[in-house]
């Protein structure tokens, strides 16, 4: 069986089975999902310690609508002008066990023209960090991950996702692992300086300005302005997941939580976390 296993190191999510699930546990602690079926999501992507709970919260708030027939996870950190990347190994390896996957679907995606298939080098964090979580709440559940590029191919991406699920007669719930603006020296990014001010224009302003996109499920807008505001690393993945849901009827989306790394550890240095759900 081809196994994918882990590329990234323990400070990004933790090692062992019981670690994996006292964070999980504690990011839910006093979280209450809100009503509604949701089939879709937006998720930060950073190691656990800054992002996990809102990852978490989302997942769980998915698993809470009923059991799909597969987990998408659309990945970024892909430019445009890539083709999406998708993953057709058999399973995928955790610290709470192996998530399957589904090569053959993902097989159809590199077959038709519409992804390319990830080397075994391959590594990137965007669709890794998300696979322990899918593994907790979406256990045995086949995942099709594939990156998303930050351009119009993200939205093709989406829609041939769906049809292709449709055809074979199969649900499921849709992930989009992208963080938003990175924000001060360490990104060489800093158009507001450094200080309360320039935190208050990235959460007020350049992340709002992403965030009110992808709740209007303004798939082309969103990418133009992310190109133009640096405010998201993986514009791609979000637009994919309104690509796919739309065609499932869905017309709006809720935000389910936000906050940066500043809120966690103040640094001139930080970045933005939306979790949002459709």
């Amino acid at each position: 069986m081809s196994r994918r296993t882990r590329s990234l190191p323990t400070g990004w999510y933790p090692g062992s089975a019981d670690a994996c699930n006292r964070e999980i546990d504690g990011f839910l602690v006093g979280y209450t999902a809100p009503a509604g079926t949701w089939i879709g999501g937006v998720v930060p992507h950073a190691g656990w310690y800054y992002s996990g709970r809102a990852a978490a919260r989302t997942i769980s708030t998915l698993a809470g609508s009923g059991r799909p027939d597969r987990v998408v996870i659309y990945g970024g950190h892909l430019p445009a002008g890539r083709d999406p990347i998708a993953y057709t190994d058999e399973a995928w390896e955790t610290p709470l066990g192996a998530q399957p996957m589904d090569p053959a679907f993902c097989g159809e995606l590199v077959s038709s023209g519409e992804a390319v298939e990830a080397s075994r080098g391959f590594s990137d964090n965007t669709v890794e960090v998300q696979i322990p979580l899918v593994r907790r709440f979406f256990p045995d559940i086949p995942v099709i991950a594939v990156h998303a590029p930050a351009s119009d191919t993200a939205i093709k991406l989406g829609e041939a996702v769906q049809r292709l699920l449709s055809e074979k007669g199969l649900t499921a719930a849709f992930l989009g692992s992208a963080d938003l603006t990175h924000y001060g020296p360490n990104y060489g990014f800093t158009p507001r300086g450094t200080g309360a001010g320039a935190v208050k224009w990235v959460k007020e302003e350049n992340d709002r300005a992403l965030i009110d996109k992808a709740l209007a499920m303004d798939a082309h807008g969103l990418l133009q302005e992310a190109w133009e505001l640096h405010n998201t690393c993986s514009a791609g993945p979000i637009a994919s997941v309104i690509a796919s849901v739309s065609r499932r009827g869905v017309k709006s989306g809720s935000l389910l939580e936000y906050y940066t790394s500043y809120d966690i550890s103040p640094d001139a240095s930080f970045v933005g976390y939306a979790a949002i759900l459709y």
